[in-house]
Parts: C-alpha cells; sequence; structure tokens
C-alpha cells in the first residue's frame, strides 16, 4: 500500500512550479522570446568567478578524498569556523562552530529546525503572505500551522493579530525577512516588539517558543537599506541561511542553521540536528561545495539588476493604477489583482505569455506573486506586453 498522505499531496502541488511548467510549455510553442516567466524564484545573475574558480581548483587537487569523500555529519569544521566568524564580526554575535550546522539550503535548515523545537501537535506561527512551502514542512514533521492574516497596508506584523494566534501550543513562529513574496523587510521596531511579545508570552506559558527565522535573501535589499538580523533581538532564534540567492547557486543546494548561541541547550542544537538528518536522509551537503562557499562567506554576486528590474515594474503596475507596496528586498512584487480572483486574473494572463502566481497558496488572495529575477532587457520587453494585456483585458 502506498503511503496515504503523500498520495494526498500529489493533489496538492505547489502552484509556483504549477505555473514555470506551464511556462516551459509555452516557451515550446511560443519561442522564449515570447514568453515572460516570472513564476519561479530562480536567481538569474552569474555567478561570482571566485566561487567557480575555486571549484575549479577544488575538482583539479590531489586531494580527492576532502574533495568527494564524506565530510563530517555536521559539516567541515573550517567551513563552521568561517560562518560564525563571519555572522560574529557582521551582527555583533558570539557563534562558534559548536553553533552551525550545513545544510542542503534553507529549506532543508527550516526542516532541522523545525524538528529541534516542535513536538507532534504543537503550533507552528506564520505571517500571511508566507512561502507555500511551510506547510507541508511543519505538517510533515507532525506541526500544526496556525496563520496570522496579513496586514496589506506594509506587510508589516499585525500584533494584535499575532497576539490573538498565540497560545499555549505555541512552539515556534517563523519569520522571513526580506519576504518572499512580499519583499518587505521586518523593521528593528517590529523585531524587537515581536521579542518583547514572545519573550512575554515564553512566562506566561512556562516554556520557549523559538523564531525560526528564514534568511535567504538578507543581501538582496534596495536603497541603501540593511536587514535587522532576527537573532540579535531574541535569544531563542534558529537562523536558517541558503546561499542560493546571495551567490546565485540555488542547484548547489548549501546553506546552514545557526543556532543563538543564548538559546535553550544552544550546544546540543547542531548535534541533535546531525541526528535529526538519520531520519531526513540528509547525510550533510556535498563537500567541495562547502568548501567553495567557506572560501566565499561574506561575497555575492552583482545583485544590483534586482532593484533594477524592481524599479521598471514596480513603476510599470503603479501606472497602471495596480496597487503594489514597494518591496524593500528579493527579488519579488506582490501587486494586488486587477479583479478580486487573482487565480482568474493569473489565468488570462497566462495566455499572454506573461506567467504570474496567484497569492492565494501564500495566504494572501487577491494578490499575486512576480518574480523578476530575469535580465533587464526581458524585463524591458515584457512591460508592452503586460500594458496591452491590462488595456485589453480590464481597460487599464
Amino acid at each position: 500500500m502506498l503511503a496515504a498522505r503523500y498520495k494526498e499531496m500529489l493533489n496538492q502541488k505547489s502552484v509556483i512550479r504549477d505555473m514555470f511548467y506551464f511556462a516551459c510549455d509555452r516557451v515550446v510553442a511560443h519561442g522564449a522570446e515570447n514568453v515572460f516567466d516570472y513564476s519561479i524564484g530562480n536567481p538569474s545573475v552569474p555567478v561570482p568567478v571566485a566561487y567557480n574558480k575555486k571549484i575549479a581548483e577544488l575538482l583539479e587537487g590531489p586531494d580527492f578524498i576532502t574533495v568527494h569523500g564524506y565530510s563530517p555529519n555536521l559539516g567541515i569544521l573550517s567551513v563552521r569556523e568561517k560562518i560564525s566568524s563571519y555572522l560574529n564580526k557582521t551582527y555583533d554575535m558570539a557563534y562558534k562552530a559548536d553553533h552551525i550546522f550545513m545544510t542542503a539550503g534553507a529549506a532543508s535548515a527550516i526542516c532541522h529546525a523545525l524538528r529541534c523545537v516542535v513536538e507532534e501537535g504543537e503550533e507552528v506561527i506564520v505571517f500571511a503572505p508566507y512561502f507555500p512551502e511551510y506547510r507541508p514542512y511543519i505538517e510533515l514533521n507532525g506541526g500544526v500551522m496556525r496563520v496570522v492574516e496579513p496586514d496589506t497596508t506594509a506587510f508589516q506584523i499585525d500584533f494584535d493579530k499575532l497576539e490573538r494566534a498565540l497560545n499555549e501550543k505555541t512552539a515556534a513562529v517563523m519569520v522571513n525577512s526580506p519576504s518572499n513574496p512580499s519583499g518587505a523587510v521586518f523593521s528593528e521596531e517590529t523585531l524587537k516588539k515581536l521579542a518583547a511579545l514572545l519573550t512575554e508570552k515564553q512566562k506566561q506559558y512556562g516554556h520557549e517558543i523559538f523564531i525560526i527565522s528564514d534568511e535567504p535573501y538578507r543581501e538582496i535589499v534596495f536603497n541603501g537599506q540593511t536587514v535587522p538580523y532576527v537573532s540579535k533581538y531574541y535569544d531563542n532564534t534558529l537562523s536558517c541561511y541558503s546561499f542560493s540567492k546571495s551567490l546565485s547557486v540555488p542547484g548547489d543546494r548549501i546553506g546552514y542553521l545557526a543556532a543563538n548561541p543564548d538559546c535553550l541547550d544552544a550546544e546540543m542544537i547542531a548535534p541533535m540536528c546531525g541526528q535529526i538528518s538519520r531520519g531526513l536522509g540528509h547525510n550533510c551537503p556535498t563537500a567541495f561545495i562547502q568548501l567553495a562557499v567557506g572560501e566565499l562567506i561574506g561575497t555575492t554576486a552583482d545583485l544590483s539588476v534586482y532593484e533594477t528590474n524592481m524599479n521598471l515594474l514596480y513603476d510599470a503596475f503603479t501606472d497602471m493604477g495596480i496597487a503594489c507596496i514597494r518591496p524593500n528586498g528579493t527579488f519579488y512584487l506582490f501587486p494586488k489583482a486587477p479583479e478580486p480572483d487573482a487565480k482568474a486574473f493569473c489565468d488570462k494572463a497566462k495566455y499572454a505569455n506573461l506567467i504570474f502566481v496567484p497569492g492565494d497558496s501564500f495566504g494572501c488572495p487577491g494578490y499575486f506573486r512576480v518574480s523578476f529575477c530575469r535580465d533587464t532587457e526581458t524585463v524591458k520587453r515584457s512591460i508592452p506586453v503586460l500594458r496591452d494585456f491590462m488595456r485589453k483585458t480590464y481597460g487599464i
């Protein structure tokens, strides 16, 4: 007999992937130059030259065991030391290598973090709009996902709604800043208020409430802003990072979990993740990819194109009267659809070869996500097509 829960999931496929596959079919039928795929968040800027150079150096070197062999279960120590040193220098923290666990990207880090701090039946709070995969991450771990409805005026936290959602079963709160899909960055004021509330609730309920901070877009910010580091404001924070966006290497599947040195049983988190890996079949990321990123901690690809693309599309949508909060980071826009049903809007747009993702699966019906990690010339060519579609379909 096949496992029922996974059979059921066949009817709950990723909307993002479905739109991406639709775009692939349209490319075959209409040509790549005529299809404007804003569905999937696949980084489009070149990988830093130094990254490819380091990989070539490793692969051509004589030490094939270090490069191609098993790495330690928690990750290569020298890489964990470099990560902890970088976090300490950048965010004035006190990490040691013992607080770092190497993972196959942020998704793996989040799944490990959830298993560290959430027991069967306990609740994890997420803020809409949220990354849709949070649901399987939480529910396949036996947790219950509780959604706080969005503050669509700025996509910051609605603290009245959050306070109503918190209860004795709350084990963790998911934070994603900068946010996929809204591009919002939680302000220092927001994070201080969140930390104060959770500290109060920990005392009230008599147990810890962890923040699981999803941080793959930490370096993609606009207008010279910086992103407040969540762990700096709240001790019981597990930071989940990916190099996918900063280095433009999503297919290399590399990231880490960093346990705040002052969190509950901080020294146990990474070893626990090592044990959790036995059940997930994780068994640590590829050794030479760990070594390569270890040489480039703090380095990024040229991410400036994302701000250029954001400004082009934001101006285009708002000029057409489409309501949209200007994002502070990431490579996403999250406009309000020109009709109440965003799914219907996206279905119409896709046959004009404009591929967007409806916001329903992000917990925010009526909105749609635009992933603008494309080359700028493609973005520019899409705008007349977008204007023509809006004019013919909605008269705007």
